[in-house]
């Protein structure tokens, strides 16, 4: 049977159990279990090929001595085991000896995973499932690599979980197109399950990853943080799956909410990828750190994201274009400004509206490329806002094969201008595009960004109205 119609059966089996309700309860049960067995084949591996090696699982919880026998416990048994022994276990796992940091990572995983399932039985029946894919086998690995990605892409449909999921497009190109080596170290902050990094990783073993040593020195570099617990788990596992030894570098955190204090040279980057949360909103105490206050993470964010880079260092972004239109809100101006005075702010890809349509958001989003260094002197935009996406005919790469030949001479055409920073500056910071060889230049703005537009002078209105009072600003 095929890896994906072993994923289909595992699915069909949790659809029957009365514990596990909806899409995102079927996901995040999948998780687990196909951590453990990935952890398990892989400790396996490690065994054989690294003297002394242990596993960080005492001998009792690890897969083979409870899931690998198809006859093995079933029934209430099965359940009295997960739920009353390896869950507890696994939640207060001691963080020591020598694999402490594999022990992190099982620990990171389960301190907040659920056993949804109801049914020892049908619990046993999607164990042996499971036990029909091979980790340590390269061909099924790969193809569970593919399987694995279509899991992660049904997110989309998982109501809020949608969020955490980026298409794998737009992964891909940006990965290209900022082109991480080994050894340049790699950050998301914001890392949901895990795209940007295994995009990198797959670009450096295809173009740079020549000894194991090579591949030693990637592994070595990559950073990540992600603040919910289900795509937390779910990059985790998929760092495993993409053969990553030590995946205690995705930490289970909130990124906005580290004092920038404690920030200090060696924490630069060479490299971000991200697609930061849009629509969000963070407490005072998160917005301490920041010397622009503002209660939008996309802004937030932003600033991290300047902060973070070495001098010279590389950020592929995902924005909301509410961000680069927005000239009206303060913190909005203030980082803007602080992106095209302290980076090199090169290019801007606006996006069709659908692409993240279908992956749980609304929002019409842009690409910026940037570089940390240099101020901005002109950016190039490419436009791809005419184009027609949605769950059926998602975002491809080949969209993206006149950009790629345009950019050497970063070329003006149909879909591409360039625009200067005198006349960025002139626009007062905005920096939406808006194609000057579109047929059609009328006011293309989406109701969400001129709705945007109405809240801010509606604020403009009443501080006027407050300062006329003698009232103060109002809030």
């Amino acid at each position: 049977m095929s890896v994906r119609a072993t994923v289909k059966g595992i699915q069909d089996i949790m659809r029957q159990d009365v514990g596990v309700d909806g899409d995102a309860q079927r996901i995040s049960q999948l998780c687990w279990m196909f951590f453990l067995k990935i952890l398990d084949d892989q400790d396996q591996e490690f065994e054989l090929m690294q003297r002394g090696y242990t596993s960080p699982l005492p001998v009792d919880l690890r897969w083979g001595a409870w899931a690998a026998d198809p006859e093995g416990m079933t029934g209430n048994t099965l359940l009295d085991f997960i739920n009353d022994e390896l869950f507890p276990s696994l939640k207060e796992l001691p963080i020591v000896g020598a694999n402490k940091h594999r022990r992190r990572v099982v620990r990171s995983v389960f301190e907040d995973a659920y056993n949804y399932m109801k049914s020892g039985y049908l619990l046993r029946q999607v164990v042996n499932k499971i036990n029909e894919v091979d980790f340590n086998n390269l061909a099924e690995r790969q193809h569970f690599g593919d399987v694995y990605e279509q899991v992660l892409n049904d997110l989309q449909s998982a109501g809020n979980a949608g969020e955490y999921y980026t298409p794998r497009a737009v992964t891909a190109f940006m990965a290209d197109r900022i082109d991480p080596k080994p050894g340049e170290i790699i950050l998301d902050p914001a890392c949901g399950t895990g795209g940007f990094l295994t995009c990198a990783m797959r670009h450096m073993r295809d173009r740079y990853i020549k000894t194991p040593q090579d591949e030693e020195l990637m592994q070595d570099s990559l950073r990540a943080a992600e603040k919910k617990p289900l795509p937390h788990m779910l990059c985790t596992t998929n760092m495993l799956l993409h053969n990553v030894e030590d995946p205690s570098f995705v930490r289970h955190d909130n990124t906005l909410a580290t004092p920038y204090i404690s920030y200090g040279a060696g924490d630069r980057v060479d490299i971000v990828l991200t697609n930061p949360p849009f629509g969000g909103k963070e407490g005072k105490d998160a917005q301490t750190r920041f010397a622009y206050k503002t209660r939008a993470t996309q802004i937030l964010f932003l600033q991290h994201v300047i902060d973070s880079l070495k001098p010279g260092g590389r950020c592929g972004m995902v924005l909301d274009e509410g961000v680069l239109f927005r000239i009206n809100e303060l913190a909005f101006v203030q980082t803007k400004r602080k992106l095209v005075d302290a980076c090199d702010l090169w290019c801007i890809v606006s996006l069709p509206q659908g692409v993240f349509t279908a992956a749980g958001g609304s929002s019409k989003t842009d690409l910026l490329f940037f570089t940390k260094g240099q101020p901005t002197e002109r950016i190039w935009y490419y436009d791809l806002s005419d184009v027609k996406v949605g769950k059926k005919t998602p975002l491809t790469l080949n969209r993206f094969e006149e950009f790629l030949r345009l950019l050497p001479e970063r070329a003006d055409s149909e879909r591409s201008w360039t625009v200067t920073r005198k006349e960025i500056d002139d626009n007062g910071l905005d920096l939406k595009a808006v194609n000057p060889h579109a047929p059609d230049n009328e006011d293309k703005r989406t109701p969400e960004e001129l709705l945007a537009l109405i809240e801010a002078k509606g604020r403009e209105v009443a501080e006027a109205l407050a300062a006329l009072r003698g009232g103060g600003d109002a809030q």
